[in-house]
């Protein structure tokens, strides 16, 4: 028997994604709300006032994706949960994962910028993560995103002793007018050093560079 947990905003909700979200076919759920502010923001609709956003509780979502739940089963995939962060509702998808069971996988797609206690009660949910990473420099990082890259990093290391390097992948953006190719090469030397073994490396597209 589940508590009915508060629904919660979102930002979106979007089907049959593949190859972008983790294992087989995925529902990517958008949370609202993120700990950064980054200046090329992708969901600038997480950091709006949310009153005009869809609600759900974890039942209402879950009824909602269930309708893809024979993709979910036959791909290997399920649902990944962006935003956002997703972290800051580590409550709402362990509840969601008690609903739908080990059948469909559960992607988290994070900053990591979150308190350790959040990641690892996460650790234990997910099975899959996306971590976004952005950048090694300090500097850079604080001028991009407004946060501290060190808990970054330092959860990316407890989540790696927790889970594991293959249900890693770290994503290492070089971002115009802030970061260079020899700064993602920096990034992505760090991450190997770590015992991430995959990254994935690309870049921001904005207005400054279409």
């Amino acid at each position: 028997m589940h508590s009915e947990m508060e629904a919660v905003p979102f930002i979106g909700i979007d089907r049959h994604r593949l190859g972008v979200d983790g294992v087989g076919v995925t529902t990517l759920a958008a949370f609202h709300g993120c700990p950064l502010q980054c200046k090329y923001c992708l969901n600038h609709r997480c950091l709006e006032t949310p009153e005009d956003l869809p609600r759900y509780t974890p039942q209402q979502l879950y009824d909602c994706v269930a309708i893809d739940n024979l993709y979910f089963i036959a791909t290997g995939g399920g649902v990944c949960f962006g935003g956002g962060e997703p972290l800051l509702r580590v409550d709402f998808i362990a509840e969601f994962k008690q609903l739908c069971g080990k059948s469909w996988n559960l992607t988290a797609e994070t900053s990591l910028q979150v308190p350790h206690e959040a990641v690892k009660a996460i650790s234990t949910v997910v099975g899959d993560f996306i971590v976004d990473i952005k950048e090694s420099n300090p500097d850079t990082y604080r001028a991009y995103t407004g946060g501290d890259s060190t808990r970054a990093w330092d959860n990316l290391k407890l989540l790696l002793s927790l889970v594991g390097p293959e249900h890693i992948t770290v994503r290492v953006p070089l971002i115009p007018d802030y970061n260079t190719e020899a700064d993602t090469d920096r990034t992505a030397q760090r991450l190997t050093a770590m015992g991430i073994t995959r990254i994935d490396r690309f870049t921001y597209r904005t207005n400054n560079n279409k």
